[in-house]
């Protein structure tokens, strides 16, 4: 059994990839940590709360960070136009959900749970690193504790999506990204290079809804404006990024991977830029010396994936 703390800001992929994760029967999934990114961190944690409700889901949800590792940094407005207003394509959600909040702050339930198992713990996030970096700055120590990290985030030899060069994730906290990506724990990266090729249609999903319960249906219902915003580049679909993430916890192999060191572009036109130094690569001195060798992914068989994908959530 894989341990998971999922950290994510809900989001409609991330719902997916919650759902995913809550399903298969290899994982334990042991908590949920919100962060602020597609939503603000008070939404994103009423949504977490209320998939938690809908979907019978055990593991305890802890609040995460609302603003970014550096003060300095202003807040963008919330992608609404990508995942609706409240967060999870407008459907109709609750002002407030009737269900406890772990009463520590979500790096600090990260600290706690990777110490209280060290070595088995996997942390996914999905979202900005916030709450990953918090954790380590805290307690460095825990990066030797923490099994692995799995990252949806980042792109290395394909254009970004909320500038030419970076992600939406990283973008929206590289400086904690930076941090995360340069601390001594294993990390693998999967980023833009192998979701953007990841699409799952309308219809995959609508005939998944149509054969599945009522979980499947309402993750069905939650997309559609989510695929509607695709539009401008998915036949009729939506890119599904998280779920990547959480399919390779269990199943690396339907992926390929290069290894090498990271860093993250901190301000600049290129903000939030991720770079890798592949492994093998001799350079004059520079800024990724002496730094962790990480995987970074650069090939998915998408249809597997998907299969994988479906496949799990028709476990009811």
């Amino acid at each position: 059994m894989h341990k998971v703390i999922y950290d994510t800001d809900p989001g409609v992929d991330d719902a997916m990839a919650l759902l995913f994760l809550h399903r298969h029967p290899e994982i334990d999934l042991v908590g949920i940590t919100t962060v602020f990114g597609n939503a603000s961190v008070e939404t994103t944690t009423r949504n977490a709360l209320f998939l938690k409700r809908e979907w019978n889901i055990t593991a305890p949800v802890a609040k995460g960070a609302s603003v970014t590792i550096d003060p300095a940094r202003a807040e963008r407005e919330w992608p609404a136009m990508v995942h609706g207003d409240n967060g999870l394509g407008d459907i109709e959600v609750p002002h407030t959900i009737d269900l406890p909040l772990d009463p520590r702050p979500a790096h600090r339930f990260i600290i706690d749970t990777v110490r209280a198992h060290p070595g088995e713990v996997r942390l996914v996030a999905v979202g900005r690193m916030t709450n990953l970096a918090l954790a380590l700055k805290e307690d460095p120590d825990i990066a030797s504790l923490v099994k692995d990290v799995v990252i949806m985030g980042g792109n290395f030899y394909v254009p970004g999506n909320v500038s030419p060069v970076a992600e939406a994730n990283i973008h929206g906290d590289p400086e904690a990204a930076d941090i995360v990506m340069t601390a001594p724990w294993k990390v693998a990266v999967i980023g833009l290079d192998v979701t953007s090729i990841t699409t799952m249609s309308r219809s995959y999903l609508g005939a998944m809804a149509a054969e599945g319960d009522g979980a499947v249906k309402l993750l069905d219902a939650l997309s559609q404006s989510y695929i509607d915003f695709y539009k401008h580049a998915v036949e009729d679909g939506m890119m599904v990024h998280d779920s990547c993430a959480a399919v390779y916890v269990v199943a690396p192999d339907l992926f390929e991977t290069i290894t090498g060191t990271l860093r993250v572009v901190c301000g600049g036109i290129a903000d939030g830029q991720t770079v890798v130094k592949p492994n093998g690569r001799h350079f004059p001195p520079g800024d990724w010396d002496g730094l962790p060798s990480q995987v970074v992914c650069t090939g998915i068989e998408s249809e597997k994936v998907l299969e994988l994908i479906r496949d799990t959530l028709l476990r009811a």
